[in-house]
């Protein structure tokens, strides 16, 4: 996963419109998914100040709602996937404490993708949390491609 790959991503998961309808439908998907593969992750979608569907599966912890929750609240500041914002903090050698964001709030580890939506921008927020990183992202990444 690179800088560029991320991006080219995040140009290609818009959607026509988000609700909390739609919130549902991607939510089951991910959850569908997680379930085939026994993972043991919380999925969390959400939008700035509402939580629109939150599953914990199996072998999760309270310690992945906190790493969604800070997870999430990484990629509604930045407007970009965690893994994005993390990959361009490794490659500037720098961390989100120098943007004087406490690592209580917010962590630079993949696993977050904002939700576009065409003509309106990120309106939400997908995160899946208890897998390494690249996996917690690839697995909001499928979901969205369900809904594409």
């Amino acid at each position: 996963m690179d800088i560029a790959a991320l991006e080219a991503e995040e140009e290609r998961l818009i959607l026509a419109r988000f609700d909390e309808t739609t919130a549902l439908h991607l939510g089951q998907s991910i959850l569908a998914l997680a379930s085939a593969m026994a993972a043991p992750v919380v999925i969390n979608i959400r939008t700035a100040d509402r939580t629109l569907f939150h599953a914990a599966l199996p072998g999760s912890s309270p310690l992945n709602d906190r790493w969604a929750r800070r997870k999430s609240n990484t990629a509604l500041m930045f407007q970009a996937s965690s893994m994005l914002v993390t990959l361009r903090l490794r490659a500037k050698g720098r961390d989100l404490e120098r943007d004087a964001l406490d690592n209580q709030d917010f962590a630079a580890s993949g696993g977050a993708v904002p939700i576009r939506v065409r003509d309106t921008g990120v309106v939400a927020v997908a995160t899946v949390s208890g897998l390494p990183e690249e996996q917690d992202h690839a697995l909001v990444v499928r979901g969205l491609e369900t809904l594409l």
